[in-house]
């Protein structure tokens, strides 16, 4: 007689086991590879990696869901967890991520990932290949090779992924690739995105000065990978956005909600050129600022996509800082351009169509058009539960039994597209015009062209240092 006990399987080795290889709406099929199912009575145990703030949010989020339980918390800032460990009195608390991984292995099937973008990719590394579901914030990784990384991780350890980009789960998005397949504005050639952002300090002077590190902050585990500099109060806890050592600037903070409609509907993968311009930030009289590590207050950039379907290009183009594209000229004069946050416009060969942020509210332009036209029925999958819930619910589902909007898949190539854009905009703010050679090397003037599947500028090999960044010691990115 077979040992009864082989015959069991735990709760959380079922969710280990098993998670969705999950796919955007149209990007990648539902498919069943499952190895096992969740019962309904079971939970799914989470624990947070960054809990105040948009952590904070998502855990809440997430306990929406009667089949969660909140069981472990992790914050190297005292001070930003406070509410998050009053809402979950009974999750454990750590304030290293690597800590919480080991002595709660056992106890955790998924973890939520809320940290400044600098420790993004090493903490969700870290609960992955510990067979943890993860659902990281946007943007998914600090620089291009710690998307990629993190792309070819969820494919190895086979999880349940989903990067925090709500729009990508809403009706909207969807509702506007309806349109465009029906072909209301036939091809699109050109494409614009624009936010408010920054909304923090950018384009300043790399504070100085001693403080004491307050007692609530492990200062080392909050650098994480970065190199090792002084603890200063500028940073915290919310304006490391704009410091190139820490965060991705308003291009990482906005695009990956705001571009979302335009990877999603289109037929593009990674753009094979970038070029940009930024904003001058000026001391003296012809003497321009070198604030190398702050990202600057306002920038364009262009991004050219070959078509997956070989037929030809379409530009995009990303505004910032306030910067807008020109009004089109179906849109009447007291009509929004977009919203506060910002917009997508969309130039098809028939006609164009307009975005609010978070794919929110398609509408063509003139917008007298969505009176007089019939729209098409939906055909593509809605997400009633939501960006946080439908992952949830994929992860107690096992492995290919359902999907999510932006899974690793999707989001690790689209993360790549949106940072390339960040590589022109760095390689044009380390240019002082005191350096030898600067008109020679003035990165407005050029373009740089993109070797994707290398990861590689291929005509000026200085911007190729920010693909890949340094790791401080006992920091590391191995798959």
């Amino acid at each position: 007689m077979k040992n009864k006990k082989s015959h069991s399987v735990s709760r959380r080795k079922f969710i280990r086991d098993s998670a969705i290889v999950g796919g955007s709406f149209f990007i990648v099929p539902r498919h069943v590879l499952g190895r096992g199912h969740v019962a309904p009575s079971d939970k799914l145990n989470i624990a947070g990696i960054g809990v105040g703030g948009m952590g904070e949010g998502d855990l809440l989020a997430f306990a929406k869901s009667p089949k969660v339980n909140i069981v472990s918390l992790c914050d190297v800032d005292d001070r930003m967890s406070v509410k998050s460990r009053a809402g979950f009195p009974k999750a454990t608390y750590y304030k290293d991520f690597r800590v919480m991984l080991e002595k709660e292995k056992k106890n955790i099937d998924a973890c939520s990932i809320s940290t400044p973008d600098n420790t993004h990719a090493v903490a969700t590394l870290a609960a992955m290949k510990m067979g943890k579901h993860v659902y990281t914030q946007k943007p998914l990784a600090h620089d291009i090779y710690e998307a990629r990384i993190l792309t070819e991780a969820a494919s190895k350890y086979k999880v349940v992924t989903q990067m925090g980009n709500q729009g990508g789960s809403r009706d909207g998005v969807r509702v506007a690739k309806e349109m465009y397949m029906a072909g209301l504005i036939g091809d699109v050639h050109t494409a614009h995105a624009w936010t408010n952002r920054p909304v923090w300090p950018q384009g300043i002077p790399t504070p100085k000065g001693k403080f004491e590190v307050p007692k609530e902050l492990d200062w080392n585990l909050w650098l994480g990978p970065a190199k090792e500099i002084e603890y200063n109060p500028a940073y915290l806890p919310f304006n490391w956005r704009g410091w190139w050592a820490f965060g991705t600037g308003a291009l990482g903070d906005m695009a990956c909600h705001i571009m979302d409609p335009i990877y999603r509907i289109l037929p593009i993968n990674h753009p094979d050129s970038a070029e940009c311009s930024v904003s001058n930030v000026w001391k003296d009289m012809w003497s321009e600022a070198n604030y190398v590590d702050s990202c600057p207050p306002a920038s364009i950039i262009h991004l050219n996509y070959p078509r997956t379907d070989n037929k030809g290009n379409i530009k995009v183009s990303w505004h910032d800082g306030g910067l807008l594209p020109a009004r089109p000229d179906e849109l009447l004069p007291e009509e929004p351009f977009g919203n506060w946050d910002g917009g997508v416009l969309l130039e098809g060969t028939k006609g164009k169509m307009l975005l609010d942020c978070y794919g929110d509210n398609p509408r063509l332009l003139p917008t007298r058009l969505m009176k007089e036209i019939t729209l098409p029925k939906p055909t593509l999958p809605r997400v009633p539960e939501g960006h946080h819930l439908q992952w949830v619910n994929a992860c107690i589902a096992g492995y290919g039994n359902g999907t999510t909007s932006s899974p690793f898949e999707f989001a690790g190539p689209f993360t790549e597209s949106i940072l390339m854009g960040n590589l022109a905009i760095r390689s044009w703010t380390m240019l002082n015009p005191n350096l030898k050679g600067w008109d020679d090397k003035y990165l407005g003037r050029k373009k740089l062209l993109w070797d994707a599947q290398n990861m590689k500028v291929t005509n000026f090999a200085d911007a190729n240092q920010f693909v890949r960044r340094e790791y401080r010691e006992g920091w590391d990115l191995t798959v």
